[in-house]
């Protein structure tokens, strides 16, 4: 595999910013497309979380699969009230750059999202606002129902973090940012798979998601096994993700 830092320029955000990106290496005749995983980092971490705390880079290299890691910030990938338009970076401009840049397919059926914690989160937003986009879609330990996790979270280093996302007072439930909402009008949905630990404070959140699933029909892969909310849990759980995508 190769593994790639790559600095630019977006138009969307106004700024630089950067993703991490792990190519399979060329095989000899080999100038095919790529099969395409977007994967997205947490609320404490960035586009090289990834790669520095799992084993993604050997992981991937046995599906021969590209990966693009993007940096969002917190910003729990939404166009942000006081700040930065995240959701539209990551849903138009980041497929559009990375495709421009590197050999990367444009075939839902060999493009896949997921992420951890708020990446499980934006994994699922892309796959059920954009379904004819996505191939699949995984959360690990996914903030799943977030206008309850919105009134229980609060960190003292960026005490105003969900007025700045979502306005004052903040306004989820029943929007285009609840994923419990989405589920209400998603029609054909890519094949969905969640992972959390039953020792995750996102636990609930999670059966609660698997259960809205069940109700409304929508197939729902559903695995929980004992595990916190870590990078040991993660990396396991990275590679049955990649285990489970769909061959390309």
């Amino acid at each position: 595999m190769a593994r790639l830092r790559c600095d630019f320029s977006s138009d969307v955000l106004g700024v630089g910013t950067s993703m991490t990106v792990l190519l399979p290496q060329p095989e000899p005749g080999g100038r095919g497309e790529l099969a395409t995983l977007y994967l997205l980092h947490g609320l404490s971490d960035d586009s090289t979380g990834w790669t520095r705390y799992t084993a993604l880079e050997r992981y991937a290299d046995e599906r021969r699969l590209a990966i693009v890691m993007p940096q969002v910030e917190r910003s729990f990938y939404a166009d942000e009230a006081w700040g930065r338009p995240y959701w539209t970076f990551v849903a138009d401009e980041l497929p559009r750059m990375a495709r421009g840049l590197f050999r990367l397919s444009d075939d839902p059926a060999k493009t896949f999202v997921a992420g951890l914690s708020m990446g499980g989160y934006g994994a699922f937003k892309l796959a059920l606002r954009h379904p004819d986009r996505f191939g699949a879609a995984a959360s690990l330990s996914g903030v799943l129902d977030l206008a309850t996790r919105a009134r229980e979270l609060h960190k003292p280093e960026d005490p105003r973090m969900w007025e700045r996302i979502y306005g004052d007072p903040p306004t989820i439930a029943g929007t285009d940012n609840d994923l419990l909402h989405l589920l209400d009008s998603v029609e054909n949905p890519p094949p969905l798979f969640i992972a959390c630990g039953t020792e995750d404070v996102l636990y609930g959140s999670n059966v609660h998601f698997r259960d809205a699933c069940a109700a409304r029909g929508i197939p729902l892969r559903a695995e929980f096994s004992p595990g916190a909310h870590e990078w040991s849990f993660w990396d396991a759980k990275i590679r049955d993700v990649l285990a489970w995508l769909p061959s390309t």
